[in-house]
């Protein structure tokens, strides 16, 4: 896949603006950039240095520039890379590319760049794909996760695993090697301890994708009840504006309305939804239907009832018969400025948290915000906790952890030792999958640099 052409894109955004960033990256990135550029001769210049100057077709100036130079291997890609800022008209931007193009340059592919900074080995491909998550990160905990990442941290936890795998892997294959002498290089008993222990971080990690992708993507939170409970009203003070119509008469909402609310650095998709009841024509009965299929595909839960028009009885029934497994569920009590702050003996299942609240006065606003990101993140989140958020890595753990199983079994119910390396193999690659890594050069490497086999 590694190629030795020279690529050029637009690194910035496409459209106008102030600036374009135009990127080259390749072994003649200096000399093709050198060769439209009129100014110092790049090619005498210093890695890491900036330089102004024109960038001319022939006598025709196309643009005042400034360029930087990143000489191989002190770049992103491991390449020597130029990247040319010049102004951001459209016209301007593709008339540079296109006379680089013409010089020897090629069109990059989309992600081209840092599918070179993988195959170079400045980023493992868990690294390489958090570059996208980093980019298209709009809260701050997706910025978190995503910097973690880049920065290697789920990469060094499952590093760390591999390693230890890796020795045992080894040892395996020695026993093979020396398999007419019928002797034991790897303990049997440290390996049961080390598939234990590596099987617990496996769980971890893929437990935590479900917090993983809701950060990454935002927390679905249906807001449900009964017409006129006060659902728009309350969308409208967690939002601080007049985003939903609100009026006295039931089913007013139709369908539905969605928003992002960000609560200490987590986006929560708040959805406003129709009124659940009986259906007086066919439109309600869809924004009814609507309701509940977004009810079905959310990851929160909140249930607002009218605290001064509906009884203990009810409020617990509508509660009962919304309450699903695997929803996070709140219940607010509204009105409070109408009935008071006193709460009906409910007995609700566990796991509902309930609060009081008046979404016209906007009494308790601040504290259900809080109580959203509780319930949905609670103390899940911190600089120490590796988190997963892309679906491939996750399918590639569990792949894992049905490799580590069959260790497990092949210990348990004892299997010669060509049997145990397969399945510690098929562990390892699932593992290499992650962050790109190849098993068997890590198996030769680790036997010949331990074990001094002269014979």
């Amino acid at each position: 896949m590694i190629t030795t052409d020279t690529i050029v894109a637009l690194s910035t955004p496409p459209g106008a603006g102030a600036i374009g960033v135009i990127r080259l990256s390749g072994d003649d990135a200096i000399r093709i950039a050198n060769s439209v550029f009129s100014g110092k001769n790049l090619l005498e210049q210093d890695s890491h240095t900036l330089h102004f100057g024109l960038i001319k077709d022939g006598p025709v100036v196309i643009d005042e520039v400034v360029v930087s130079l990143f000489v191989a291997p002190k770049s992103y890609t491991k390449e020597n890379v130029v990247e040319i800022s010049c102004h951001g008209s459209n016209y301007i931007i593709q008339q540079i590319i296109s006379l680089l193009i013409r010089k020897g340059a090629t069109a990059a592919k989309p992600g081209e760049f840092t599918l070179r900074a993988f195959l170079n080995g400045s980023l493992d491909l868990s690294q390489a794909e958090a570059v996208a998550d980093l980019i298209s990160s709009d809260s701050a905990a997706a910025h978190s996760v995503a910097m973690n990442q880049l920065r290697g941290g789920f990469s060094t936890e499952l590093n760390v695993l591999r390693d230890q795998l890796i020795h045992f892997a080894s040892m395996i294959e020695l026993e093979l090697d020396f398999a007419e002498e019928d002797v034991e290089f790897a303990n049997r008993e440290q390996l049961h301890e080390l598939i234990n222990k590596i099987s617990l971080v496996l769980n971890k990690l893929i437990r935590s994708f479900e917090l993983g992708n809701v950060i990454k993507s935002g927390i679905n939170t249906v807001i449900a009840g009964r017409p006129n409970a006060g659902k728009s009203t309350l969308l409208n003070a967690l939002l601080n504006e007049d985003r939903a119509i609100v009026s006295e008469i039931a089913g007013t909402t139709r369908d539905t309305i969605e928003e992002v609310l960000n609560i200490n650095g987590i986006n929560f998709r708040l959805i406003d939804t129709a009124g659940i009841r009986e259906a007086t024509d066919t439109i309600e009965a869809i924004g009814v239907e609507k309701t509940m299929q977004k009810i079905s595909q959310s990851a929160v839960l909140v249930y607002l009832f009218d605290i001064a028009n509906l009884s203990a009885t009810e409020i617990r029934e509508d509660i009962l018969s919304l309450h699903k497994p695997g929803i996070a569920f709140v219940a607010v009590a509204n009105k409070i400025d109408l009935a008071g702050d006193v709460l009906p003996e409910l007995n609700l299942p566990d796991g509902v948290q309930v609060i009081s609240i008046s979404a016209k006065e906007n009494q308790q606003i601040e504290e259900l915000k809080q109580l959203l990101y509780d319930t949905a993140v609670g103390d899940q989140l911190s600089d120490s906790h590796t988190m997963v958020t892309n679906i491939r890595h996750v399918e590639a753990l569990q792949r894992t952890q049905d490799a580590l199983s069959s260790v497990q079994n092949g210990l348990d119910n004892p299997v010669t030792s060509d049997f145990l390396a397969m399945d510690i193999k098929l562990a390892l690659y699932q593992l290499g999958t992650v962050t790109g890594q190849v098993t068997t050069d890590d198996l030769l490497e680790n036997i010949f640099s331990k074990f001094c086999i002269g014979k």
